[in-house]
């Protein structure tokens, strides 16, 4: 379906952070160079019609102060609205909340550059439990997805997505997504055995694999 190799190399993900007035704040940033000018990448990430092609059926209205919700995962109000630049909205999962920052800028030659920021509380429990590879991994398909659309036309077959992501190649990709994250997230300073428990604990998730040393101590 892909090159894993290429595919991982072609995202930059960063891991910062942000203080916020609900206090200290981690941001996970993904950002791809995209051959499809602005107006099309926006259309592709604000059209009700396009947003299931590549990425989840969404219903609300998506416009700044409308509430969104994508089928089976975030809910949550669009609070900013720039087109065709990007816009805010909160990321609404049962009781837990987070926010993400869409940016889009024109890089000329027909390509466009594609900039989301999710943006978590620092004592978000799966940020605590899965680092950045909480989101990230998920942003990493999805951005997958939307080059697929943007290069070829045609929407992204759900059915192919879930039997490619539980193959062997599709485990490649999660792995490596997973280790990209460990990277970022030792790069912006976390411990790095903190980030390699999290990292290992985010692809096991992924991947219904068992963590690296599960099992350990079981037997007497």
């Amino acid at each position: 379906m892909i090159d894993v190799t290429e595919e991982i190399s072609a995202v930059r993900r960063e891991v910062g952070g942000r203080v916020l007035e609900a206090g200290q704040a981690r941001v996970v940033t993904v950002s791809r160079s995209y051959p499809a000018e602005l107006a099309d990448v926006w259309d592709a990430c604000t059209n009700p019609e396009r947003i299931p092609r590549w990425f989840l059926p969404v219903s609300g209205e998506l416009k700044e102060g409308g509430r969104y919700q994508l089928e089976g995962n975030a809910g949550g109000t669009v609070t900013r609205c720039d087109p065709p630049h990007g816009f805010d909205a909160t990321w609404e999962m049962g009781a837990d909340m987070s926010w993400i920052e869409l940016r889009l800028a024109d890089e000329g030659n027909g390509r466009t550059l594609f900039r989301l920021d999710h943006i978590a509380r620092v004592d978000d429990e799966r940020w605590a439990q899965f680092g950045p590879g909480a989101v990230g991994v998920g942003w990493d398909s999805g951005l997958i997805g939307l080059y697929l659309h943007l290069t070829t036309r045609q929407a992204v077959d759900p059915a192919k997505v879930a039997e490619w992501s539980a193959s062997e190649e599709g485990h490649r990709f999660l792995t490596a997504s997973s280790d990209a994250w460990y990277e970022a997230s030792v790069a912006f300073g976390t411990d790095p055995a903190e980030a390699r428990a999290a990292a290992d604990r985010t692809t096991a998730f992924y991947t219904g694999t068992p963590e690296p040393g599960a099992g350990a101590g079981q037997h007497g």
